[in-house]
């Protein structure tokens, strides 16, 4: 995954891609699509099932926003030593550009304890403005 961001957590690499979508987006009506998409391997020695997110979520102007749910896209994916799991998403803004971060919570099935994974920051800007 080329522009990729990595984080690793506890032995869990959060990998994130960006990208514009052109197609979908209206800069007319300050309408700006992003797709990014998120793999997420563990690393480590231990089975985890990813439980929840938290992103924070600021547009170019500094406005803010806050998601929190249930596993991704639907699901709450079980993670065996080595295996990684990949989905894509979409965020939107008003603005050109924009950043995202945020957090997994993850259940490690060995001890019962709930892993907080970092999700690196992550920048989206339309590329006609990039010089």
């Amino acid at each position: 995954m080329e522009n990729t961001v990595s984080k690793i957590t506890e032995g869990i690499r959060v990998s994130v891609r960006p990208s514009y979508q052109m197609e979908e987006s209206s800069p007319q009506q300050h309408y700006y699509l992003f797709a990014y998409e998120v793999e997420i391997r563990n690393e480590s020695a231990e089975k985890v099932q990813l439980m929840s997110r938290e992103w924070h979520i600021t547009d170019g102007v500094g406005s803010e926003r806050y998601v929190q749910g249930d596993g991704v896209i639907g699901e709450q994916p079980i993670l065996e030593p080595g295996a990684s799991h990949r989905y894509l998403s979409y965020c939107d803004f008003k603005t050109f550009a924009g950043r995202m971060a945020g957090f997994y919570y993850m259940h490690r099935f060995s001890d019962g304890r709930s892993l907080r994974v970092e999700i690196p920051e992550f920048e989206m800007v339309a590329p006609f403005i990039q010089n």
